[in-house]
């Protein structure tokens, strides 16, 4: 049997991510969203241009959770983005009832799905759908890390002028200004990055991953980033559909790992066919753990405020 994917929000995010699965030929996808026709479109647009790709992956559109059954993989990108005037309470409130709504009913029909949460603010929406699922903290997966350190990748790479395949990077954190991005775990052909730039370079290009989201955002003026959030996803569900046991920065239910217990933090996790097969744990300098602990405060206030 084939795998099958579900994408629940037809918008930007799940549509790209649709592309990219369909493309690499994981699994069907079905994109789900409350808006009619607009899944539905999207879904045809892809099935059509399977034939020039080469791929048999099947792609449907849908507003009927009855076609998502026995998923193997649950995405979730659906949500309002922060509007004018919005306080970020507003919005954590209004995401977590569409939260609500959507995880129940993707987990009645598919009980044995992995669920990777992209909505935002990601760390807070991953804990609400882990306590909603009843799943176990390996089946709910926050997407940021991979995000957050790709951006880095790219700016390293960018930056020495070398190959981004040379580049790996490590964030670690909640997915926001209070991300923790670690130079001394950074490298290009396994050399820190910290040998290959003064700290003056390091700091500007920390910061500009910290500020990632916004740069794009500011560029574009109305919505934001959506090309490199589905890639991230793309690689998060190869990882689990082909048993990779790939290590990916991914936000994890933490219980006790570097000393955080009960909230969803970024982390290294191995990503496999079972969903997080294994928190990676690495030593921190104390100011590294520090501005983990930052982090994770942050991620308490916004999951105080809906009560998960």
């Amino acid at each position: 049997m084939r795998n099958k994917v579900t994408i629940v929000g037809s918008g930007n995010v799940g549509a790209t991510a649709a592309h990219w699965i369909a493309s690499k030929e994981l699994g069907d996808v079905v994109l789900i969203d409350i808006v009619e026709g607009v899944p539905q479109g999207k879904g045809l647009d892809l099935l059509e241009a399977m034939p020039i790709e080469k791929r048999d992956s099947h792609v449907i559109g849908t507003n009927d959770y009855a076609d998502t059954a026995n998923s193997d993989i649950v995405v979730i990108t659906a949500g309002i983005p922060r509007k004018p005037g919005m306080s970020r309470d507003d919005l954590l409130n209004t995401n977590h009832k569409i939260m609500k709504d959507v995880v129940s009913k993707a987990v009645q029909y598919s009980p044995k799905c992995i669920l990777i949460i992209v909505s935002n603010p990601l760390d807070a929406m991953a804990q609400a759908a882990y306590k909603m699922s009843g799943l176990p903290r390996e089946r709910v997966i926050g997407m940021a890390g991979v995000l957050d350190s790709a951006r880095f990748r790219a700016f390293i790479a960018e930056e020495l002028k070398v190959s981004v395949e040379n580049v790996t990077a490590f964030v670690l954190g909640g997915h926001g200004d209070t991300m923790v991005p670690l130079p001394r775990y950074s490298t290009v052909a396994g050399i820190p990055i910290t040998e290959l730039m003064d700290k003056a370079t390091v700091d500007r290009l920390v910061q500009r991953t910290r500020d990632g989201g916004a740069e794009i955002v500011k560029y574009l003026k109305t919505g934001s980033a959506y090309y490199a959030p589905s890639s991230a996803v793309a690689e998060m569900v190869e990882a689990i559909l082909k048993d990779k046991k790939k290590i990916l920065p991914c936000a994890a239910y933490l219980e006790g790992e570097y000393g955080i217990k009960g909230l969803y933090v970024g982390v290294p996790v191995k990503l496999g066919s079972k969903g997080i097969e294994k928190i990676i744990e690495i030593k921190l300098t104390s100011d590294e753990q520090a501005a983990l602990n930052k982090s994770a405060e942050a991620v308490k206030e916004l999951v105080a405020v809906i009560g998960v």
